[in-house]
């Protein structure tokens, strides 16, 4: 199988060729080959197991400098505070005396900065509160706040939504995909998957076996990903 470039969005940014990867001698992916193009907004869906994180951190991996990530295993660390949280998505950016003293004393610039990106995503209220003291899904959005603070071109996120409900969670779809202009997310819900993106890759125990435009996509098809019980 030889998936398209989908509707010729831009220059092919991610690549994979009849890559094949194990692990701890199991194989996780099998001949696996797609382009995702610059412009591309691109759900990959798939049972759990079915190797959608090892595909994510792979093609990450091809773009370490020009993505932000957004793990299903958040990483937040738990005494720090949500601005702190947040703020590590641009600790690269910075010198580490400007680091130091953010974390002893932020500055205004960057309350503000940070203030307004969790007004976004609804956890504005919790800025000064640490990471332990939050629900399973202001801890997700927590971590959407510090991979959106890197202002990457590239968002690639695993289940980015999973901890939020649907209301939440298209409104963060909406939110991730207006800032970053290529975007490669997991997702477990399939009728998010073709609301919010143009193409959709479906993986079943490691291979490809669904690539395809969202708007020819039949409910045959998009059963066809997962194992029938």
């Amino acid at each position: 199988m030889s998936p398209p470039v989908a509707n010729g969005t831009g220059q092919p940014l991610l690549q994979l060729s009849q890559h094949s990867l194990a692990y701890q001698g199991q194989t996780v992916l099998t001949d696996v080959t797609l382009t995702i193009a610059t412009g591309e907004k691109v759900a990959l869906i798939g049972e759990s197991g079915a190797g959608k994180s090892t595909l994510l951190k792979l093609l990450r991996s091809q773009q370490p400098q020009q993505s932000a990530y957004c793990p299903q295993h958040l990483g937040l660390v738990q005494p720090l505070s949500v601005f702190h949280n947040i703020y590590m998505g641009r600790l690269n950016r910075y010198s580490c005396w400007h680091n130091l003293r953010n974390l002893i004393y932020p500055t205004a610039e960057r309350m503000a900065e940070i203030g307004a990106l969790a007004a976004e995503l609804g956890i504005a209220g919790h800025l000064r509160h640490s990471v332990d003291r939050l629900s399973g899904g202001q801890q997700q959005r927590t971590a959407l706040g510090r991979a959106l603070y890197q202002q990457s071109p590239l968002f690639i996120g695993d289940e980015p939504v999973s901890s939020v409900d649907e209301y939440q969670a298209d409104a963060l779809l909406a939110l991730i995909n207006q800032r970053h202009s290529t975007v490669v997310v997991a997702l477990h819900d399939q009728q998010l998957a073709l609301k919010h993106y143009q193409r959709v890759i479906g993986l079943r125990a490691g291979r490809v076996v669904l690539d395809a435009p969202t708007d020819r996509l039949s409910s045959t098809e998009l059963a066809a990903v997962y194992p029938q019980s």
